[in-house]
């Protein structure tokens, strides 16, 4: 009989060890049946939109969004992925650039989708965003926005000074453009920031299917393509066609201000000018990026997002079917719009947005031009080190342009300091 009570006492302590420790390793949501997702900005309001409209047709469906800055978002997520999952959400909204990475250095953080139907979702969405998304043969997030690329330029100075927009074709006529802009207008052709970012040789190479590495994540710093990269922004800089904007804030001043006639971007860049350049309304048009060489490719991109689902949720069906709503469902994409965010879901593209003349654009459909480049943008491997090499990228173009060294040497240098950084 002791022997008996004894059993059943440790039993009871066994049980309540286990309360007091949480239990279940797989909980992260303070509510059983309520789903936490973390992301910031515009993609704030438009998930709480999306979750209202889906709760309509699932009424015990609720999401809580815990809004952080873009940095205060990756700090945690990578704190919590190093603690095994612990303290992390259902749901993550995580950048392009930074996908790869994580997927790469915690393989099993993220819910596989293959496994949930995403395969039948995936048409639905551009070739360079579901290879993006798919990591040793896993896809590790739904897509959301792109950066479907463009020029946006000063329609007023291109008048002023005699040059159609719409006969640059590639980057040797952007310059020669620049050369006569410069000439009869006295302004830069471009602002860039050449000690701080490299964004317009980053969509160079994106146009050319590469970036830093190659498909089988090679360094190709030296590439062909690089140098053809490199060679334009030093030309740039060498011909006077660039004005320097140290920063952000310093970028869009010189657009809104007229300090500059262009600004190669993402589409994303048209809500910044709209918000900060009202009284430019009817001052700008956007056409497709120049190509390396007459009839080459047009099409890049710069930024995007996409959710991913933490694979130590306890709630993995209900995460995969609300976020494969959210990212198939027409109204959620183009509210996305409003913000400023270029939806990828394609089955949106003959929406009447899509070819509506915009006024601030001179009338101009400008999302046609970018919906048009949308299954012409190649895919690109970011790689876990994309960070690194980034900062390596930026030193070699600054090196380059001082002219204290040539293209080819700087470059050289910045492919061997990667080599090291990376091992």
């Amino acid at each position: 009989m002791k022997k008996a009570i004894s059993l059943i006492c440790m039993v009871l302590i066994i049980g309540m060890l286990s309360a007091c420790s949480g239990g279940n390793s797989e909980k992260t949501s303070k509510d059983d049946n309520k789903l936490t997702a973390w992301a910031w900005n515009i993609n704030v309001p438009v998930l709480e939109a999306a979750a209202e409209r889906y709760k309509k047709e699932n009424p015990d469906f609720e999401l809580e969004i815990v809004e952080l800055g873009r940095e205060d978002v990756y700090q945690k997520l990578t704190t919590g992925l190093q603690a095994g999952g612990q303290g992390l959400p259902d749901i993550v909204l995580v950048e392009d650039d930074r996908i790869q990475g994580y997927a790469e250095a915690y393989p099993k953080a993220f819910l596989d989708l293959k496994k949930y139907g995403f395969e039948e979702q995936k048409d639905k969405f551009p070739t360079s965003k579901t290879d993006l998304l798919t990591v040793n043969d896993k896809v590790v997030g739904f897509p959301f926005d792109g950066g479907p690329t463009g020029v946006f330029y000063r329609t007023d100075m291109f008048e002023e000074a005699g040059v159609k927009a719409e006969d640059i074709e590639t980057w040797d006529q952007f310059i020669e453009a620049g050369k006569t802009i410069k000439e009869k207008t006295g302004k830069a052709m471009l602002g860039l920031d050449l000690n701080g970012d490299d964004g317009l040789y980053r969509m160079m190479m994106n146009q050319q299917g590469s970036l830093y590495f190659d498909d089988k994540g090679e360094l190709v710093l030296t590439s062909e393509q690089s140098m053809n990269a490199a060679k334009v922004i030093k030309q740039l800089k060498d011909e006077g066609l660039v004005k320097n904007t140290v920063g952000w804030d310093a970028w869009i001043s010189a657009m809104v201000s007229g300090e500059v006639a262009t600004a190669p971007s993402g589409a994303w860049l048209s809500g910044s000018i709209t918000g900060q350049g009202k009284d430019t309304s009817g001052k700008w048009g956007v056409i497709p990026l120049p190509a390396f060489e007459e009839g080459g490719n047009r099409a890049s991109n710069l930024g995007g997002s996409n959710y991913v689902i933490m694979e130590n949720t306890n709630m993995k069906q209900e995460a995969y079917d609300f976020l494969e709503f959210f990212s198939t469902d027409e109204e959620t994409q183009l509210e996305a719009m409003n913000g400023g965010l270029f939806p990828t879901l394609n089955t949106i593209y003959d929406e009447p947005v899509f070819t509506k003349e915009q006024e601030f654009f001179t009338n101009q459909p400008i999302w046609q031009t970018f919906t048009q480049q949308m299954d012409s943008i190649p895919s690109v491997n970011y790689t876990g080190n994309y960070s690194v090499a980034m900062d390596e990228s930026i030193k070699a173009q600054s090196e380059a342009v001082s002219g204290k060294v040539s293209i080819k040497d700087a470059y050289k240098a910045a492919e061997d300091r990667l080599k090291n950084r990376v091992k």
